[in-house]
């Protein structure tokens, strides 16, 4: 009998061994929850007391009624526990890595107020206290508050939670915020007003209690990372605002209260206010980056450098103020249209910009209300008044007056006119067709002109040469005046001094000599003048040499025969006029070989045959003339 309890014992004792956990569990109600679990406890029903049931609506208990319980257990070992009553399901804690939140979400609490849609904040020791959140009144749904990176003991019974990343706002941009949840939006604004104390949206809570509204806000969030419950805030990022050196930026602001305008009686196009206030602000920002809210401002830039507007089709600066600005077309007094290119340089002063702004609402409205038609119309009016000749040669005068024009308009609307430029004139192609052919001929008859003027001074010029030429013709000519009067005189003398009679016959040789030396002289003389004239007219000079020559020659013979007939009288004196008559018929006997004695005598001496041999003779002599003849020609 001894043996037998022996070996139930042993039996007993190595069951107990082996399964110890189990009768623990079984008999103790005993639970062990590891270091790196929590036990979520399901009471399934309720032995003693009158709360044997949850609330309607409810799915946690608190007060140990049958169903999930608020507590759970850590980490550690529990007594009591039993089996048939309890349920204990082991979870792990809940972790929030690092750059992520943790957004809860209740399933049970109080209702969340109509209107709202996230639950406020309670004291739950960050949801690690179930118990605590709904004893001290938290809601069910979206929560508010949020847990951060870290390890949790969160009843996932009661709370869901959802990881989510961080918020991060990269360098050069900005977050324009839109809230989800709070008050309305006050009737007149499109924004939220200005709320404090909220440390960047971060602390939702904060930004409720002080009365944030809910959509868009006019605060923004600058680089960096932000923990934002994504549920209730909704972030855009865009860049910051630029406004790049020779520009100011004027600021107008949709929100705000309705400022007082600061510019006085003097201005009465808009209202121009204090900075923070709706409308357009009166203090521009100068270079820089801003962080502006591009839902409830606007930053108009306003170029402070000198800026030049082009009426050019082919042309446009960099900034495109004149990209829908084309070539002008006018009509000139004639009716000729024709187009004309014209830059417009304007300044405006950084002071003056919040005036431009407010009167035109952008720097594009300031060029196509004010400049563009000033100046179109300008020109228009300018052309009708003149002819396209006249308007093309004052062009200068014009393009003053346009000038001085154009400043008095665009003082009156706070801009500074630098200057105005007339680029390139069109005139139509019939017009300067006409001109062209025109100043062609114009430039042709100057050619003409300054051709016939070189031809002249070119004849000029031959007949120098010429002249210079023919000088040491015209010394020699002179030279040989010169030895035949010293010829002449000595002929002259010596004729004196033989005789009387040859004294006229020598002068009249000397005279002829000298009119032949003149005669030639002058011939020599004429020759050059003809050659110096004959490039002009060769006609005039060869009828001008052959008169000098006739004339000369008339000269000649008339001095010959004057020398000729004072011979004669003379040797009629010397000799008797009989003898010299007979002298001189001798004279021209010998030289006209006249034969005075004839070849055959016929004469009538005594005999009978003497008229007939004479004729007999002549006729043998013309055969004999004849025969020669013959011969020679052979």
């Amino acid at each position: 009998m001894n043996e037998i309890t022996s070996y139930w014992w042993v039996l007993l004792i190595v069951f107990a061994i082996l399964f110890y956990k189990f009768i623990l569990r079984v008999f103790f109600g005993m639970v062990i929850v590891p270091e790196d679990k929590i036990g979520l406890v399901t009471k399934k029903f309720v032995l003693f007391g009158a709360d044997k049931s949850l609330p309607d609506g409810r799915i946690i208990a608190t007060k140990g009624e049958a169903g999930y319980q608020a507590q759970t257990l850590a980490p550690g070992l529990y007594w009591g526990m039993w089996i048939w009553q309890y349920s204990i399901d082991m979870t792990g804690f809940t972790i929030i890595p690092e750059g992520k939140i943790g957004l809860v979400l209740s399933k049970d609490g109080k209702e969340i107020p109509t209107g709202r849609i996230l639950a406020r904040r309670v004291e739950s020791d960050n949801f690690q206290d179930a118990t605590a959140f709904l004893n001290n009144g938290g809601q069910k749904g979206r929560q508010t508050a949020f847990i951060t990176t870290g390890s949790y003991r969160i009843n996932t019974f009661l709370f869901e939670i959802v990881v989510a990343d961080q918020i991060k706002i990269y360098e050069n941009m900005i977050g324009i915020v839109t809230a989800l949840d709070g008050e309305p939006i006050p009737q007149g604004q499109i924004a939220g007003k200005f709320v404090e104390n909220h440390n960047n949206f971060q602390d939702f809570d904060k930004f409720l209690e002080h009365g944030g509204n809910r959509g868009l806000q006019p605060q923004v969030m600058l680089a960096g990372s932000y923990y934002i419950n994504t549920w209730g805030i909704l972030i855009e990022q865009n860049p910051m605002t630029d406004v790049p050196i020779g520009y100011v930026g004027v600021v107008i602001s949709y929100i705000g209260e309705d400022g007082q305008d600061v510019t006085g009686d003097t201005f009465k196009h808009g209202n121009i206010v204090s900075k923070g206030q709706r409308g357009v602000w009166m203090e521009p920002f100068g270079p820089g980056k801003y962080a502006l809210n591009k839902y409830t401002t606007k930053l108009e830039p306003v170029p402070t450098t000198n800026l030049v507007l082009n009426w050019a089709n082919a042309r446009s600066e960099s900034h495109d103020l004149d990209k829908n600005l084309s070539t002008i077309t006018v009509r000139s007094k004639d009716g000729f249209p024709f187009n004309l290119d014209v830059a417009q340089i304007i300044h405006v002063p950084a002071a003056e910009a919040p005036k431009v702004i407010a009167r035109f609402g952008s720097m594009n409205n300031l060029v196509s209300q004010v400049l563009e038609p000033t100046i179109g119309n300008y020109f228009r009016n300018s052309a009708q008044d003149s002819d396209v000749i006249s308007f093309l040669t004052t062009r200068k005068e014009r393009q003053e007056s346009a000038k001085n024009h154009i400043k008095l308009v665009l003082d009156e609307y706070n801009v500074n006119a630098v200057d105005t430029l007339i680029g390139d004139i069109v005139p139509p192609d019939s017009l300067m067709k006409t001109l062209t052919d025109r100043k062609l001929a114009e430039e042709e008859q100057k050619t003409y002109q300054t051709q016939r003027m070189a031809q002249e001074q070119r004849q000029g010029m031959e007949k120098e040469t010429a002249i210079a030429d023919m000088q040491k013709e015209i010394v020699r000519a002179s030279q040989s005046v010169e030895i035949a009067q010293r010829t002449a005189d000595a002929t002259v003398k010596k004729a004196e001094g033989d005789a009387t009679s040859l004294k006229l016959n020598v002068n009249a040789e000397a005279e002829a000599t000298k009119m032949r030396a003149n005669a030639e002289a002058e011939a020599t003389k004429a020759r050059a003048g003809a050659q110096a004239e004959a490039t002009k007219l060769n006609a005039s000079a060869e009828a001008e040499r052959i008169s000098k020559t006739g004339l000369a020659e008339a000269e000649k013979i008339m001095a010959i025969g004057k020398s000729t007939a004072e011979a004669y009288q003379l040797q009629v004196t010397a000799m008797g006029g009989d003898n010299f008559t007979r002298y001189k018929v001798t004279e021209e006997i010998g030289k006209g070989n006249i034969k005075v004695i004839p070849d055959v005598l016929i004469s009538g001496n005594a005999g009978s045959d003497g008229s007939i041999s004479g004729l007999l003779g002549m006729k043998l002599m013309e055969m004999m003339d004849t025969k020669d003849s013959k011969n020679i020609k052979k």
